[in-house]
């Protein structure tokens, strides 16, 4: 009964690593016939189709691929984040003080249009008094 339960665990063990090993290799590294096909008979031949794979349709001279992330974990540690982040802070910096400017111009020209500015003279004041 034990000699059973561990027969049947082993082949578990090698169609589901040979399954996942399948299913994880690059679809152009597979030697023999494509991966869809290897997946094909890895489902319909478990146990003979694991073998099979580890003998002849994966990619010699290789582990298991580890995913390669091509972006960093967290946004702080992505150098191009960081990047935009300075120029986005720089322009908005750049139209804050756009706008400020464009406020003081109108401000200004308001001011002048409601009277006479402060150094402008009377016609008839020559010296400046009255």
């Amino acid at each position: 009964m034990l000699l059973r339960v561990a027969l049947a665990v082993a082949v578990l063990v090698i169609f589901v690593y040979g399954l996942v090993d399948v299913i994880r290799t690059d679809g152009r590294l597979t030697r023999g016939i494509s991966k869809p096909a290897w997946i094909v008979v890895m489902i319909v031949l478990p146990v003979l189709g694991a073998i099979l794979w580890l003998l002849i349709g994966r990619p010699r001279g290789t582990s298991p691929q580890q995913q390669n992330y091509r972006h960093p974990a967290a946004p702080d540690d992505d150098p191009e984040f960081l990047r935009n982040l300075e120029v986005r802070r720089r322009q908005e910096a750049e139209a804050a003080r756009l706008k400020k400017l464009e406020e003081d111009l109108d401000a200004k020209a308001k001011d002048g249009d409601g009277g006479k500015d402060k150094h402008e003279t009377d016609e008839h004041d020559t010296d400046g008094l009255k």
